[in-house]
This record gives structure tokens, sequence and C-alpha cells, in this order.
């Protein structure tokens, strides 16, 4: 089974999943949103596939697409994306930090990768094979 790696901060550490869902919530308009990945063989190796998207309101330059569809006050949709090599992730200690999402559970990014003044930056990719 393909994992799921991090890296920030000099550490690198492998999760055992391959369907993720990262969510994280604007730091202007608090309006929660959720992307769901899954890793996928590709002919360059392992990727991440975005599968969907979710978005619980709009505004401040957060609008849905065109083809969103509403659904008890959340925006689905599916973004045409060729699948990712690496998901690269931002962080600041003055927002809410992004979580990982998997078998049901929700983790802070600070919980596996540190908080974000000593890991600012996190990489989120397919592990490679062994």
């Amino acid at each position: 089974m393909i994992a799921v790696c991090l890296a920030a901060a000099g550490l690198a550490i492998s999760l055992p999943f391959q369907a993720f869902t990262l969510n994280w919530t604007h730091s202007i308009e608090k309006i929660l949103w959720e992307e769901d990945y899954q890793v996928v063989q590709t002919t360059d190796g392992a990727r991440l596939q975005l599968t969907e998207a979710r978005i619980r309101g709009s505004g401040a330059g957060m609008e849905p697409p065109p083809d969103a569809v509403l659904e008890n006050g959340v925006w689905h949709y599916r973004p045409p994306l060729a699948p990712l090599a690496r998901l690269h992730l931002t962080r600041s200690d003055y927002v809410a930090d992004y979580k990982l999402c998997w078998d049901g559970q929700c983790h802070p990014l600070a919980e596996l990768a540190g908080p974000p003044s000593k890991a600012p930056l996190v990489d989120v990719f397919a592990c490679p094979s062994s």
C-alpha cells in the first residue's frame, strides 16, 4: 500500500492511508473548506488526485465554481485538476491550522508536523514506493 507522507522542517513522516480530507477555515470569512484526495498510480508514479471539494459558504474571493451544487448549505464540486505530485501548504500562527482527516478522525497539522512557527511549510505527497 502506498502511504501519504508529510515533509516539514526536516521532518518526514508516513501516514498509513491512501485517501484523506484536507480542511481549513478561511482566514477572513471563517468558512470551512474541504478537499478530498486519493492516492492514484500514474505513469509518473503515485500522485494525489483531488476528487471533490466543498465550501460551506461564499464571500471574499471564495465563490464556488459555476458547476458547484448546493446541498444542505454546502457547495460541492469536482475541480478539473490532473493528479498532483505535492500539496504545498503554508501555515501561520495567526490563523487556524489545516487539518488532515482519515478514518473518521481529523488531526491538526500541528499534531503531526509541529506548530506553524516551527514548520511554516508542509508538503503532502504520496510516499515513494520502496
